[in-house]
C-alpha cells in the first residue's frame, strides 16, 4: 500500500486509556482530539451555564424551608464562590472557549469537574440531612439529569464526564445511606455505572467520527485547492454536468476552451457545445456518438479523443470523466476533465504522413505499400482471385545524378511521381520504394493482360521527354511483375519475385517488361552460388588470364601486341563466361581485387614477349575510382619491371559517367606515368567528343557490331567507321576494329583506313603458354 493509500485511511480504533487521555491515541494526532474535545465543549457553553444555574435554583427552592437558612445559603455562597474562581482562574476566559486543548488544560479541567461535582456532591451534605427521603430523592433526581446530560451531550471529554458522574454518584449514594435506603445506594451507583459506560462508548464514536470528518474535509479542501492550482497552471480545464447532460459550474478555462461566456455555456447540453457548427446540420463524427453512449451508459472513458469544429476551425480534445453518484447511489452526473490536444493531434498526423509517405514526392512509401500488398493478398485470399505487384527501375537515372547532380535527379524523381500517378485507377497504389524504384500494387488482376498493358503505359510514359530546368532529359524505366497469391502468398515473397523479374527486364538491356516466372528463382539461386565461389576463386587460383592478338591492318598483318582477357574455370559452373561472372563481380564489389590480379599478371606475363609487344588491359569504373588506383599500377609495373609505354590501359565511356571530374585527373596522372590509354566501345554509349578533348587518348576502338554491319554494307555503319577514323586521323590517335571474324570484314576494315584490328580472324584468346608459341614461327603475322 503506498504513502497516499495510507493516508486516506480513516480510524477505527480509539482505546479507552486514550479516549480518557491516560496515553497517547495509536494512528491519531492527539492534538488533532483534544481540539474536537475542545470544540465540543465550546459548542455546548451556554446550555451548560444555563442548565447549573437552572438546576442550583431547584435546589434551593426544594428545600426552602425545610433546609436550614444557614445551610442554604451555606451552599448557594459556595456555587457561586466556585465559578468566581474558575473564572479569575481561568483570566475570565473559560478553558472551554480556547479552540485546542494543551494536556495542561485537559488536567485543569478534569480538576474543575471534580471540582464541580464535589460542589454538587456537597448539596447532600448540607442539605440532604434535612426533610425525608422524599427531599433526598428529589435532590437526586436534580443531580441525575446533570449526569445524563454530561454522558449523552458532553461525550467529547470523557474523562471529566466520568469524574463528575462518579461523584456525584458517591455522594448521593452517601445521602442514601444516611437516610437508610440502602436499596437507593445500589440504585444510584448502578445507574453511574451506566451512565459512564453509555458516556464513554458514545465519546468514541464521536470523536472517531469527528476525526474522519476532519480528514474528510482536509482532503477535500487539498484536492480543492491542487484543483484550483490545476485549472490555474496548466492548460487543462474542469467539466461537469447534471443528469440531465447538462454542464454546471461551469470555469472560465472551460468556458474560455468553448469560446464563450461561462455564464452563456451553464445549462448547455454538454453535446451541443462540443458538436459545435456540427449540431444544426446533425452530422456527427463517429467520436461524438461514442462520447454520446458513453455518456448514455453512464460508463468512466478516459483520454477520448474528440473533434470540435468552432467557427470554422477544427480543434481536437481529450476528455475524460467518470459518473457521480449520491451517498445512496443515485446518479448525479459526470465530472472530468479536458484539454486542447490540437497541437499535438496536428503533429501525430504530421508523423504519421511522415511514416508513411515519401517526402520528396509524395507518393506512399515503403511501409504503407507493404500494407496495401498484405491487404491485397488477403482479399486475393478471401474473393479466390489475382492480385499483382510491379516494380519499377529507372533506367539511364543513375547518369542524371551523376552529370547533373542529385538536385536535377530530385526534380526528375518528382516529375516521374506525377506520371506514375496519373496512370493509376482506384485499382492500382503506386509508390515510391527508395531511390529511383517505385512501385504498383494492383488490388485485382485476374485479367491475363491487365499487368502487361499496365506496364506498357507506364513504360511509354516515363520514357518521353522530360524538361527540368530547361534541360531535355531522356530516361527509360524496366518493370517486373509478380501475381500473388500464384507468384507468392506473403508480401516478402511476391516482392522478391517481382524483383527476380526486373532484374531480368534490367539485364536484357532495360526499357522492358517481364512477368515472373519459375526459372528467374532458380537463376537467383545460382547467381547467390556463383558469388559465393567467385569470393573463393582468387583464392583457389581458378581465375586465369588468356591473350588474344592485336595486329597491324597494314601489310603482312604484324602482331603488335595483346589484349588480356579474364576466364574462370570452376569445379562446380565449369567455365563460366565473363559475361556473367563479371556483372556478378561488379555487384559483390569484387571487380577491384579482381582487376588488380588481372594487371599484376598481365605486366609478369608481358616481360616474357619481345620488347615491340604491348599489352592492353581492361580497367572498371570501380577500379579508376578506387583511393589507390594509380598506386596499384605503379606498384604491378615496379614488380613485374614493365616499362610504362608497353602497358595500355582500356576504359569505356561510362567512367565519365559516375564522376566525370574524377575519371579526368587520374587518367591525367596515368598517362603523366607514360602508359598509353584506349577508348574501348566507341559509339555505342554516350557521346565521347567531349571526352577525347579533356582526355588525351592513344586508342579508340571501334565495336565489333559496326564491324560486322560494315561487312553487310550497313550505310550507318560505314558512315560511323568513317567519321570516326577521320576524327581518329585528324587527333593523330590510333583506331583498332574489333570482332573482325572473316575476311570480308577484314577486307572492309582495311579499305575503311583502321590501323589495328583484333578478332577472331587473326586469334582467339588464348593461355600465356601458347601466346609465346607465335613468337616462335618463322613469320610474325598472325595467321
Amino acid at each position: 500500500m503506498s504513502k497516499t493509500d495510507a493516508s486516506l485511511e480513516l480510524p477505527t480504533e480509539l482505546s479507552y486509556k486514550a479516549l480518557l487521555g491516560l496515553t497517547e491515541p495509536v494512528g491519531l494526532d492527539g492534538d488533532v482530539v483534544r481540539k474536537i474535545q475542545a470544540r465540543g465543549i465550546r459548542q455546548r457553553t451556554t446550555l451548560r451555564i444555563a442548565l447549573n444555574l437552572t438546576f442550583a435554583i431547584m435546589v434551593l427552592v426544594l428545600y426552602k424551608g425545610i433546609a436550614p437558612a444557614w445551610a442554604l445559603i451555606g451552599w448557594a455562597s459556595l456555587f457561586c464562590g466556585f465559578h468566581i474562581i474558575a473564572i479569575y482562574q481561568f483570566n475570565t476566559r473559560w478553558v472551554w472557549d480556547r479552540p485546542q486543548l494543551p494536556r495542561g488544560d485537559v488536567r485543569r479541567l478534569n480538576i474543575y469537574s471534580a471540582i464541580t461535582a464535589i460542589m454538587w456532591g456537597s448539596a447532600f451534605a448540607f442539605l440532604g440531612t434535612s426533610g425525608t427521603i422524599i427531599e433526598i430523592l428529589g435532590l437526586w433526581s436534580i443531580i441525575l439529569g446533570l449526569m445524563v446530560y454530561a454522558s449523552l451531550l458532553l461525550p467529547t471529554e470523557p474523562m471529566a464526564t466520568t469524574i463528575f458522574i462518579g461523584v456525584t454518584s458517591v455522594c448521593a449514594s452517601l445521602g442514601f445511606v444516611f437516610h437508610g435506603s440502602y436499596y437507593l445506594v445500589i440504585a444510584a451507583m448502578g445507574i453511574g455505572a451506566m451512565l459512564i459506560m453509555a458516556c464513554l462508548q458514545s465519546a468514541r464514536a464521536q470523536i472517531l467520527y469527528a476525526v474522519a470528518n476532519s480528514i474528510v474535509q482536509e482532503k477535500s479542501e487539498t484536492v480543492s485547492l491542487l484543483l484550483r492550482e490545476f485549472e490555474d497552471s496548466g492548460a487543462d480545464w474542469l467539466w461537469q454536468t447534471d443528469v440531465s447532460r447538462c454542464v454546471t459550474h461551469v470555469s472560465p478555462r472551460f468556458a474560455y476552451a468553448l469560446g464563450a461566456d461561462a455564464k452563456s455555456v451553464e445549462g448547455q447540453p454538454l453535446l451541443k457545445l462540443i458538436a459545435g457548427d456540427a449540431w444544426e446540420q446533425g452530422q456527427y463524427p463517429h467520436e461524438l456518438h461514442e462520447l454520446a453512449d458513453r455518456l448514455k451508459r453512464r460508463e468512466s472513458f478516459s483520454n477520448l479523443i474528440i473533434p470540435v469544429m468552432f467557427k470554422g476551425v477544427q480543434h481536437w480534445w481529450e476528455l475524460s470523466a467518470s459518473p457521480r453518484h449520491s451517498e445512496d447511489g443515485g446518479f448525479l452526473g459526470f465530472r472530468g476533465v479536458g484539454s486542447d490536444v490540437t497541437e499535438q493531434r496536428e503533429s501525430a498526423n504530421k508523423i504519421s504522413h511522415l511514416a508513411r509517405f515519401d517526402t520528396l514526392t509524395g507518393l506512399p512509401n515503403r511501409l504503407q505499400l507493404t500494407e496495401a500488398l498484405a491487404n491485397a493478398l488477403n482479399d486475393a485470399e478471401k474473393w479466390r482471385r489475382r492480385c499483382g505487384f510491379l516494380m519499377i527501375d529507372l533506367d539511364r537515372f543513375k547518369a542524371v545524378n551523376d552529370t547533373l547532380g542529385h538536385p536535377m535527379g530530385d526534380r526528375l524523381l518528382a516529375q516521374v511521381a506525377r506520371r506514375l500517378q496519373h496512370i493509376m485507377t482506384d485499382n492500382e497504389l503506386c509508390g515510391r520504394l527508395g531511390g529511383d524504384e517505385f512501385a504498383v500494387v494492383i488490388k485485382d488482376a485476374s485479367d491475363v493482360d491487365y499487368m502487361p498493358a499496365l506496364s506498357r503505359r507506364i513504360i511509354e510514359s516515363l520514357s518521353r521527354p522530360y524538361d527540368v530546368d530547361h534541360n531535355t532529359l531522356f530516361i527509360g524505366a524496366s518493370v517486373g511483375s509478380a501475381l500473388g497469391p500464384v507468384d507468392g502468398r506473403t508480401v516478402e515473397l511476391l516482392m522478391r519475385s517481382a524483383d527476380l523479374a526486373l532484374y531480368r527486364s534490367k539485364d536484357q538491356g532495360g526499357n522492358t517488361h517481364h512477368s515472373y516466372q519459375h526459372k528467374l528463382h532458380a537463376n537467383a539461386e545460382e547467381r547467390r552460388l556463383m558469388e559465393f565461389e567467385l569470393r573463393a576463386a582468387l583464392a583457389q587460383e581458378q581465375l586465369h588470364v588468356e591473350y588474344q592478338p592485336v595486329v597491324s591492318a597494314i601489310g603482312d598483318n604484324a602482331l603488335l601486341g595483346f589484349e588480356a582477357l579474364l576466364r574462370w574455370t570452376n569445379p562446380k559452373f565449369g567455365n563460366v563466361s565473363p559475361t556473367k561472372f563479371i556483372p556478378l563481380a561488379e555487384d559483390a564489389r569484387l571487380i577491384v581485387a579482381i582487376g588488380d590480379f588481372i594487371l599484376r599478371q598481365a605486366c609478369k606475363d608481358a616481360m616474357s614477349w619481345p620488347e615491340f609487344t604491348r599489352i592492353a588491359v581492361n580497367i572498371s569504373v570501380d577500379q579508376l575510382t578506387s583511393a589507390n588506383f594509380v598506386e596499384s599500377v605503379i606498384s604491378a609495373l615496379q614488380d613485374s619491371g614493365l616499362p610504362a609505354w608497353r602497358l595500355e590501359l582500356e576504359v569505356t565511356e561510362s567512367i565519365f559517367l559516375r564522376d566525370g571530374t574524377l575519371a579526368v585527373r587520374v587518367l591525367d596522372r596515368i598517362r603523366g606515368l607514360g602508359i598509353k590509354l584506349s577508348l574501348d566501345d566507341f559509339g555505342t554509349g554516350y557521346s565521347s567528343l567531349g571526352y577525347l578533348r579533356n582526355v588525351r587518348f592513344d586508342t579508340i576502338k571501334i565495336d565489333r557490331s559496326f564491324v560486322q554491319g560494315a561487312a553487310k554494307n550497313t550505310a550507318e555503319s560505314l558512315a560511323i567507321i568513317r567519321a570516326v577514323v577521320a576524327l581518329a586521323d585528324s587527333l593523330n590517335i590510333v583506331t583498332t576494329a574489333e570482332g573482325v571474324e572473316t575476311e570480308s570484314e577484314l577486307a572492309m576494315i582495311q579499305q575503311l583506313g583502321c590501323k589495328k584490328i583484333q578478332g577472331y580472324y587473326f586469334g582467339r584468346p588464348m593461355v600465356f603458354a601458347d601466346s609465346l608459341e607465335l613468337f616462335r614461327r618463322p613469320k610474325r603475322a598472325v595467321a
